[in-house]
């Protein structure tokens, strides 16, 4: 493990500004500009289309800022077209299923041809509905210069197949940016005897629990609770969570060396790779594992976290937390801003919130250690019904809206002079701000009730068609407070390796896929039995492992060892 640099000192250097690589010829796809056949396209040149083209694509519609008529009249996708001359034919689904009904359309052989908010494409794969999408990077300039500035080369490599390719465009970052943490009432951590702010410098899960103990003894005390009440109940987990147990048990996962939560989608049931051992394991019979259900229980077991924390909606933990009845939750860089003002507007400025770095458990490794994230596929149908001219203007296209600065900053912040201008930070540095007016929860921007929130109103900001970039790009609407929060990673988190990537055959990732299903299904339904104490960890272990081993996991192990060994 490495000590991460701070993000404080990565944003100064950024402001050194994205410089651009140099031009190489269209053919290899770094071209400054170029024309070909109707279209404009080069590296940070407008995409432009000499004559309307629709693409469909799909989009995954949160129901927290669910998409309005106003996107496609005088939003985000007017802005698209107006500047590029091509029309995106949208095809919505909920998010909660968003995935499902993707693979639901790609096998029934009606998927759309830009596929984006794709985490992992391994299921898709096999049955050649979309395309592999390396065999036409040299046609995108944009792509291909960011891979070649900042060596993506590497982190590319984790997700080629067997044949050598790959077929997600992956969210590419400069550096990993860890994204979810904690935020806790300083005010009543503060007025309880403890100093927040000194305790995150090294503190653990076990000993959060200990300080949760306190913190609910004062509010007992001084009848801010009852006994009988919990002090943390949590977003993400429950509805959201998929029934994994979402984001608090990734980030407590990462913390003993288990994929939990959020990150054992995509796993083969918890794999992971022993640096020492130089082989791949199961996480989840490990001795970690059932540490991390023990501490996480804990909380549960001794009246702290509610346990319905696995079940409900995000806005039942957002209301308990904004109204003072809990006192830890959950939060992100795009949120916490919100939940600030959401608790402020009940009970006041005096209410203080603080955002942590979350505490380490056996390591200090913060969750994220990729700098690839959710990106797009190409449905076979577009190269199909495009035919191979089409095709090529098509990736040019989604090499503009997906790695272009233009179409970044467009998709995250609308058009200049419209929902946004230049203004000067306090260190003097130039620096995007919304103009008055406005506000956006998904840069964690508020604003007065009577202000339009640019996400809401027009789609910016939406978290389908813009990630990955530059620091300097994915740090432009960072509030001193998050800057301050990435400073604090940096000095009192680490980040782990990444782990390598064994690379099936097509056979082979189906019979894996096979294993895999159930056996995860398995795992996080024991997960949360273990976590609410609906099972004893204990006494059940010895169960739970041959559950397990009886769906295959060993099998599992096994395969992805030959798989890795014969690379």
């Amino acid at each position: 493990m490495k000590k991460i640099a701070t993000i404080a000192v990565a944003i100064s250097c950024a402001a050194a500004l994205f410089t651009a690589c140099s031009g190489k010829t269209a053919a290899k796809g770094g071209a400054a500009s170029a024309e070909a056949k109707g279209y404009t396209f080069g590296e940070e040149k407008t995409f432009h289309s000499d004559e309307k083209v629709t693409y469909s694509i799909s989009f995954s519609d949160a129901s927290w800022y669910a998409m309005q008529d106003t996107w496609k009249t005088e939003g985000v996708f007017k802005d698209i077209e107006d500047v590029t001359n091509v029309h995106l034919d949208i095809t919505s689904y909920d998010s909660g299923d968003y995935g499902q009904k993707v693979n639901l359309a790609i096998n029934s052989g009606n998927p759309t041809y830009i596929i984006p908010k794709i985490y992992d494409e391994n299921q898709y794969v096999s049955g050649g509905g979309v395309v592999a999408v390396s065999d036409y990077v040299q046609y995108m300039p944009n792509f291909s210069a960011f891979v070649k500035k900042y060596n993506m080369e590497p982190d590319l490599d984790t997700i080629r197949q067997s044949d050598g390719k790959f077929y997600r465009l992956p969210g590419m970052h400069q550096a990993a940016l860890q994204d979810y943490t904690i935020m806790v009432r300083e005010d009543i951590f503060e007025a309880a005897g403890y100093n927040i702010r000194e305790l995150e410098k090294d503190w653990t899960w076990e000993s959060l629990h200990d300080v949760l103990v306190g913190v609910k003894k004062y509010m007992v005390a001084n009848g801010l609770c009852k006994d009988s009440d919990y002090i943390w109940s949590d977003l993400w987990c429950g509805e959201s969570g998929k029934g994994q147990g979402g984001n608090l048990l990734k980030l407590m996962g990462a913390s003993y060396n288990v994929l939990s939560g959020w990150a054992i989608e995509g796993s083969n049931g918890g794999i992971k790779f022993d640096w020492n051992k130089k082989e791949f394991y199961s996480s989840s019979i490990s001795d970690d594992f059932k540490k991390l259900v023990t501490v996480a229980n804990s909380f549960v077991k001794d009246g702290l976290l509610d346990p319905e924390t696995f079940t409900q909606a995000d806005d039942v933990a957002h209301n308990k937390f904004y109204s003072g009845k809990t006192v830890i939750m959950s939060t992100n860089r795009s949120q916490m801003a919100n939940d600030i003002a959401g608790v402020q507007k009940i009970l006041g400025d005096s209410a203080k919130c603080y955002v942590t770095a979350y505490p380490s458990g056996t390591n200090k490794n913060l969750a994220e250690t990729s700098r690839l994230e959710c990106g797009v596929m190409i449905s076979q149908k577009a190269l199909d019904e495009l035919g191979k001219e089409g095709f090529i203007k098509l990736m040019r296209f989604v090499d503009w809206m997906f790695y272009s600065k233009e179409a970044y900053s467009l998709c995250k912040w609308g058009p200049e002079g419209k929902t946004w201008e230049w203004g000067t930070a306090a260190n003097g540095a130039k620096i995007k701000k919304l103009k008055d007016g406005f506000k956006c929860g998904g840069l964690g921007l508020p604003g007065p009730d009577d202000y339009i929130d640019i996400r809401l109103k027009w789609g910016y900001a939406g978290g389908n068609y813009f990630y990955g970039h530059s620091t300097e790009e994915s740090t432009d609407a960072f509030t001193p407070e998050v800057q301050d929060l990435y400073a604090r990673y940096g000095k009192y988190k680490t980040v782990a390796t990444v782990d390598p990537k064994a690379k099936p055959t097509e056979d082979e990732r189906e019979q894996l896929n096979l294993w895999a299903v159930p056996l995860i299904d398995n795992i996080n339904a024991w997960t949360l039995k273990f976590v609410t104490g609906q099972k004893d960890i204990n006494n059940d272990w010895n169960d739970y492992v041959s559950s397990c081993k009886n769906l295959n996991v060993d099998k599992i192990v096994a395969l992805t060892n030959e798989i890795y060994n014969r690379k």
